[in-house]
């Protein structure tokens, strides 16, 4: 298997163990050893472990009021510089498409997340024109 396929593997991990509110697939999908952070659509970063588990028990229905959303990522886009590797994607939670940045580190020969940052998106396409050259640079 591929590292990129490897990497691509993790993060489907991650996102069936949303979907499925498997926390212990939860907790295995998040690095022990590295410093880890968390952000979540309209909350404040989670930089403490510990934390960032409370708010997936919390997402997924462990906690009262939690009651997990059906989600899936979509167009998956996967970069791998030595031992760190992202996935940029969209995240359908149920009728919301979110992007999401999920940062990952090699860890006991598995790809864990360091990094995990989710946001609304607001516009079918960006605000410049694709097919346009970059400008320079600002100084």
């Amino acid at each position: 298997m591929s590292d990129v396929q490897a990497l691509e593997d993790a993060n489907a991990r991650f996102y069936a163990a949303f979907a499925e509110q498997d926390l212990a697939g939860m907790d295995d999908a998040w690095a022990q050893e590295a410093a880890v952070a968390c952000i979540h659509p309209g909350w404040p970063v989670l930089i403490d472990r510990a934390r960032i588990m409370t708010s997936w028990h919390a997402i997924l229905g462990d906690l009262p009021g939690g009651e997990a959303p059906e989600v899936s990522c979509a167009d998956p886009h996967s970069t791998i510089v030595g031992t760190v590797g992202y996935v940029i994607c969209k995240e359908r939670v149920g009728p919301h498409t979110l992007l999401a940045t999920n940062v990952f580190v090699l860890e006991g020969g598995q790809w864990r997340l360091v990094h995990h940052h989710a946001a609304p998106v607001y516009a079918d396409k960006a605000p410049i024109d694709e097919d346009e050259e970059p400008s320079a640079p600002l100084n």
